[in-house]
């Protein structure tokens, strides 16, 4: 089983129309990208010179292919309507244990039915849940006051692009909209060589149902934006939307361009309003026009990546979709990245050290058009050690956790200064930390892992996580409430323009200065110097924390006047 992933692109010179190259070989797996206006034309293409169609995203032009492995590439050279292809290539490495999603750090160093009213429906009050009273997160953007006014309405649909949604947890369930739900991504239990990418396939065709996550990050991001306030375990900022799984993530945490792709085009034709995207499309961390540590072949797929990336955000954006994306964990300033060591990070054991030109390299989907880039700060409101930072990218910040604050204190590395949120049971057993009964381990007593349970003998789990992958979420459900409170609603469905929701979230947010002094070391926390950050901007606007920390009951009682 292949990949959509574009590994291996290649440019060839265009042979004349009496030399076409013979074709031979095996059939493999080829993306194709078509212009802007030429997709039938590549489609036709592509069958003329041998290949067969396998699926069209017609809104970005990007096609998956098989064909033969020789002389397919040099036909499509000059095809037409065909702007490259590439060899889809599926090279992988066995991890050891299951990989974090690429925008996520997690430290492992821890102590051991929509109505069909077009009317805005009032909305009632609702209060918080047993556990609400660690999510020190929830209380930070006032999402407790909030929901006084507005928890969030039922026709205001979120979409999660990560690894799945657990929508049989029971603090998600209640709010989970199987019927919008989709996956993407198939599991690869095997490459071209014989070794484990994502393990077995749990279910028949290696494809996962819609309301499963074997990453337990999707799940994990879900539930801080819209757990139900149902007097168990947790609430999420915006308590009474509905969640919509759109999984482009594997099993092991990649998140490769085809499904990506699929994703935010799908969101913006199924009527998504907000969109969470805590990740970066992999392989390359910076996707760099011509950076001269990469082949001629690397740099061409870089190129296909911004170009088909861009084509699927603005194509969201255009129908309403709000945008909403992790800021990054490389504790970097994103208008002057520090070098690249991780790329490209698939196939694994492939990453070499490149300088970033910030003129030309982008980080997706964070640096995209039309996103609003979120980092990251710990209980005491301190930039998180590992959170990007820069006036260039940053929109809003929102709590993320940050293990290492309060230095000096009883406080310092506990996990109560992480987010706590909801967790997949059978994602606990396979990482030791949930026995086979339901039990938590020792091991996972010692990590936070939290149970709950119902009446009915159901019963929910939950897991403390750190990153602007947790900060992300945060915002995502105050852009939920602000759809609820501002938007227009029709037949069960809500509306309401992405830039609007934009200028209320940032125009609400709350103001945070730069530290006085503005650099922070992060020695005293155990970080060497390439953690170091100065803050620069005014209390209006600085590199740490953008427009300032995302506010629910600012945004839902006073965001009026920014519309």
């Amino acid at each position: 089983m292949t990949t959509p992933l574009v590994t291996g692109l290649v440019v060839a010179t265009a042979p004349s129309a009496a030399a076409q190259p013979a074709l031979s070989g095996k059939t493999v797996e080829y993306n194709v990208l078509a212009t802007e206006s030429g997709v039938d034309a590549a489609v036709a293409a592509v069958r003329a010179s041998g290949g067969t169609v396998e699926k069209t995203n017609r809104v970005t032009g990007l096609l998956t292919v098989k064909a033969p492995e020789n002389g397919f590439t040099a036909r499509m050279a000059t095809a037409a309507g065909v702007e490259v292809t590439a060899r889809a290539k599926v090279i992988g490495h066995a991890p050891a244990t299951r990989q974090a999603p690429r925008a996520d750090i997690v430290e492992k160093e821890n102590k051991q039915g929509a109505a069909a009213s077009g009317k805005k429906a009032q909305a009632a009050p609702v209060g918080m849940d047993p556990l609400d009273g660690q999510l020190w997160g929830l209380t930070s953007v006032r999402s407790d006051l909030a929901r006084t006014k507005q928890p969030g309405d039922r026709r205001v649909k979120v979409g999660v692009i990560d690894t799945g949604i657990d929508g049989n947890h029971p603090d998600i369930a209640p709010n989970f909209d199987r019927a919008l739900s989709r996956n993407f991504t198939q599991d690869i239990p095997f490459d071209e060589l014989g070794q484990v990418v994502d393990g077995p396939c749990e279910f028949r065709g290696c494809v996962d149902p819609a309301d499963w996550d074997d990453g337990a990050h999707g799940t994990h991001v879900a539930g801080t934006i819209a757990a139900a306030a149902n007097g168990f375990g947790i609430s999420g900022v915006a308590p009474n939307v509905s969640l919509v799984n759109i999984r482009a993530g594997q099993d092991s945490g990649f998140f490769f361009l085809q499904p990506t792709v699929d994703a935010l085009t799908y969101a913006g034709d199924a009527g998504i309003d907000v969109v969470n995207m805590s990740f970066f499309v992999d392989p390359w961390l910076y996707n760099c026009q011509n950076n001269p540590a990469d082949t001629p072949e690397q740099q061409a797929e870089q190129r296909l990546i911004t170009r088909a990336m861009n084509r699927a955000l603005n194509y969201a954006h255009r129908k309403g979709v709000t945008m909403v994306a992790a800021l990054g964990n490389q504790h970097t300033d994103l208008g002057n990245p520090q070098p690249d060591t991780t790329s490209p990070d698939y196939p694994v054991g492939t990453a070499k050290t490149r300088t970033i030109d910030n003129a030309t390299c982008v980080s997706l989907p964070t640096e995209g058009p039309h996103v609003i880039s979120v980092s990251s700060y710990g209980p005491s409101r301190t930039k998180a050690d590992y959170s990007n930072y820069g006036v260039e990218q940053i929109s809003v910040s929102a709590p993320g956790g940050w293990f290492r604050d309060y230095f000096g204190t009883p406080q310092f590395r506990t996990n109560e200064n992480l987010i706590l949120s909801a967790y997949p049971q059978h994602v606990g057993v396979e990482e030791g930390n949930i026995d086979a009964a339901g039990n938590i381990t020792p091991q996972g007593v010692a990590l936070g892992v939290q149970k709950a349970c119902q009446a009915n003998g159901a019963c929910g789990y939950y897991q403390f996580l750190q990153g602007t992958s947790m900060a992300s979420p945060h915002a995502t459900g105050v852009a939920a409430l602000i759809v609820s409170q501002y938007g227009k609603f029709n037949r069960g469905n809500a509306s309401m323009n992405p830039d609007k929701v934009q200028s209320v979230l940032e125009g609400t947010a709350f103001k945070i200065p730069c530290p006085v002094p503005p650099t922070i070391d992060y020695l005293d926390e155990g970080r060497d110097a390439s953690f170091t950050a100065t803050c620069t901007g005014n209390l209006q606007f600085n590199g740490f924390y953008g427009h300032g920390s995302v506010d629910a009951w600012a945004a839902v009682t006073r965001g009026r006047q920014f519309l």
